[in-house]
């Protein structure tokens, strides 16, 4: 037997047995946690958006693995950047922590989360000064807040303290009790009835840069990512395109969010072709039959749709006549 790589078809497909769950009650829905689905007994918290390096520098990042939702979207120069989403649990620390993006922000803002960075592109000062959102910066809070480790340079060295990031979130009288709106997740039976390509092992690479490549396995449970050392697992991959646009000299970026498009989800050890949308500031599939996550950790992939999701994602196909 032997490994070959294969674009995926370019033919829409629909997740099959994906029907709306059944009803919850309101206790029922209320020990369920909100960005996972998982059953849990504190969930009355507000969600945390951290903005994490992924440049050489910054790996193996700390706390990842702990976030209910990640995004990985592109920066200037084909380097990607994660928001890392905390909801389910708080990390002691997280980081190295980098500036944000007006985008970021946005997707932030979806979850009605505490934003933290450390620095901010010009459009994005704009919205965190402005009290668009809830935030605290390393720009206001270098040596407090956000922490230097020595052993690392600078950029990619900072690293927020949460507990000292929500006393000043407290006194700047933001509210860290309200858990965001819950998202729609498969039932159980829905779940174990999905199918789809056969995907066990794929890789994600946004841009013509291979340092910023990912690669995914599936365990038969979850699928793993290593990051220098660090092992991330996630119950959905969801890769998303959208139209990027250098915006100034700096190749700074627009991304469009809000538009929708294609996209690949991966769950259960298969993949299908579906589309996205934007969902109160939230990316979600967009399918005919209702909620399309299976529960658990997500992890939500954006690239240029000038390269497009056959250039960018690629399954890995064991055996013969796979039609590669």
């Amino acid at each position: 037997m032997r490994k070959k790589w294969m674009a995926m078809a370019a033919a829409a497909v629909l997740i099959s047995g994906c029907s709306s769950a059944e009803p919850a009650s309101k206790n029922e829905k209320s020990e369920l946690n909100p960005l996972t689905g998982i059953q849990s007994s504190d969930n009355a918290h507000r969600a945390v958006a951290v903005v994490i390096s992924n440049h050489p520098s910054a790996r193996p990042q700390t706390a990842l693995e702990k976030a209910d939702i990640v995004y990985e979207i592109l920066t200037e120069g084909g380097i990607t950047r994660f928001l890392a989403i905390y909801q389910s649990e708080y990390p002691d620390k997280a980081g190295p922590v980098r500036s944000a993006r007006d985008y970021l922000v946005e997707l932030s803002k979806g979850y009605d989360a505490l934003f933290l960075a450390h620095g901010y592109s010009p459009e994005a000062q704009e919205m965190l000064l402005s009290g668009e959102v809830d935030q605290v910066n390393g720009i206001q809070h270098d040596g407090d807040v956000f922490k230097r480790d020595p052993s690392r340079k600078a950029p990619h060295n900072s690293y927020v303290d949460m507990k000292e990031a929500f006393h000043v979130a407290e006194e700047k009288g933001y509210s860290l009790n309200d858990a965001p709106s819950r998202l729609a997740f498969l039932s159980k039976k829905e779940a174990a009835s999905l199918t789809g390509d056969p995907a066990e092992a794929f890789s994600i690479r946004p841009s013509s840069n291979d340092l910023f490549e990912s690669r995914y396995e599936y365990d038969g449970d979850q699928y793993r990512r290593t990051i220098d050392g660090a092992e991330i697992k996630a119950d959905n991959v969801f890769v998303i395109e959208a139209d990027h646009r250098v915006v100034d000299a700096k190749g700074r970026l627009d991304i469009d969010l809000t538009s929708g498009g294609d996209a690949f989800l991966f769950q259960e050890g298969v993949m299908n072709l579906v589309k996205w949308r934007n969902q109160d500031g939230r990316i979600v599939p967009n399918t005919e039959s209702g909620p399309a996550f299976v529960t658990g950790k997500t992890w939500i992939h954006v690239v240029p749709a000038s390269r497009g999701l056959n250039k960018a994602v690629k399954v890995e196909i064991d055996g013969e006549g796979n039609g590669s």
